[in-house]
């Protein structure tokens, strides 16, 4: 199975932890014993070698830095105090996208074109067995997009190969985020219109819910959530990072996506990394998957969007988790929840290539 993943955060470790995700999970694991990175991100989920044996063909990768009040902890290099070093700090990760691919091009690829996808695709789909190696490509994401200083720059970001768009992680000057409600601005309005002038497909992960509702009823695009899970299942809980009904039904209704992140803390309220792992199982990840496909009536809306390396690390998944090459383990139990075969490879990344070939141009 082919898999696509929808949400990881590379650049933003490549620059905070200078780590190298052309070496494998263990070898970043083994340089980094000892050092802050494993302290407070966790130790790797992710790494070429283990894309490689998980089959993770795309992956969305994003550019993402928190405001100066959300700052993660004196190492976190990539915050920001306001629009203009936010777009400065975007710009520089996506500096850092390009120059990873033009070292390693046998590795990493971005993929802006419908052309760019169906040429990655074909070098993975040819090679059913796995026995050989293929690049990996890379979707660009803006995650918040305080970088985008005014809808006129929405342009810039398009040629520069950016082509899904979350307007929030926190609440900013377009709408409420996480832990900080809100509903959509003026700013937030011409924002999205820009967006679905250009194409640019919507992420609604992270929005306040009246801000998501806002925005499906104003979006005339694509939109999906990339890495959200349903509030339904998180018993006790009422933060506003998970999504309701409300918003799933949305989302089912435009054809969209949601990528059921398969973290501890999105599967078990209250789970801590001081909790240990030993008793969350990929069973609760399964358990979002088969939700969100019982609500839309098929398996078409659903796929993964990890969020690995995220702010988080081994320490805190499911205890069947390794690296990211480990989410074939999802395979098993959705053929035991009955999924078929077909269902199961819309699942793992069919549906998420179908949200691609909508967001991207034939040509550039």
């Amino acid at each position: 199975m082919l898999i696509v993943d929808a949400h990881q955060d590379l650049a933003w470790n490549m620059l905070t932890f200078d780590r190298d995700y052309v070496l494998s999970a263990a070898e970043t694991r083994r340089s980094e014993r000892g050092s802050l990175a494993p302290e407070v991100n966790g130790d790797t989920l992710l790494g070429w070698a283990d894309y490689q044996r998980g089959r993770v063909a795309i992956i969305f990768s994003t550019l993402f830095a928190a405001p100066l009040r959300a700052k993660l902890g004196s190492w976190d290099t990539q915050s920001y105090v306001d629009e203009r070093q936010a777009y400065e700090r975007y710009r520089a990760q996506l500096d850092h996208y390009h120059r990873l691919m033009d070292e390693h091009p046998e590795q990493f690829r971005l993929i802006e074109t419908l052309a760019d996808l169906e040429s990655m695709l074909s070098n993975w789909q040819q090679d059913a067995q796995g026995s050989q190696d293929h690049p990996v490509g890379l979707v660009i994401l803006m995650e918040g997009a305080e970088g985008v200083r005014e809808a006129g720059n929405l342009e810039e970001w398009w040629q520069a190969g950016v082509r899904l768009i979350g307007p929030a992680w926190a609440g900013n000057r377009f709408c409420g985020g996480t832990r900080e409600p809100g509903r959509l601005t003026k700013d937030g309005y011409e924002l999205l219109e820009g967006m679905s002038d250009l194409g640019f497909g919507l992420d609604l992960s992270h929005m306040d819910e009246p801000a998501a509702l806002q925005a499906l009823g104003a979006y005339s695009g694509v939109i999906v959530a990339t890495h959200s899970n349903a509030l339904a299942l998180l018993e006790g809980s009422d933060s506003n990072r998970h999504l309701t009904d409300r918003v799933i039904q949305g989302i089912l209704e435009r054809d969209g996506v949601i990528g059921i992140v398969p973290a501890n803390a999105f599967l078990l309220e209250g789970w801590k990394r001081a909790d240990g792992r030993e008793h969350v199982t990929l069973d609760r990840a399964a358990a979002q998957i088969d939700y969100v496909c019982q609500l839309a009536g098929d398996a078409r809306h659903v796929g993964i969007g990890s969020d690995y390396d995220g702010g988080f690390g081994l320490q805190s998944v499911p205890v069947e988790i390794d690296t990211i090459a480990d989410l074939q383990k999802l395979v098993p139990l959705l053929v035991e929840k009955g999924y078929s075969h077909s269902d199961i490879e819309a699942i793992m990344g069919g549906n998420w290539l179908r949200i691609v070939r909508e967001v991207l141009p034939l040509r550039l």
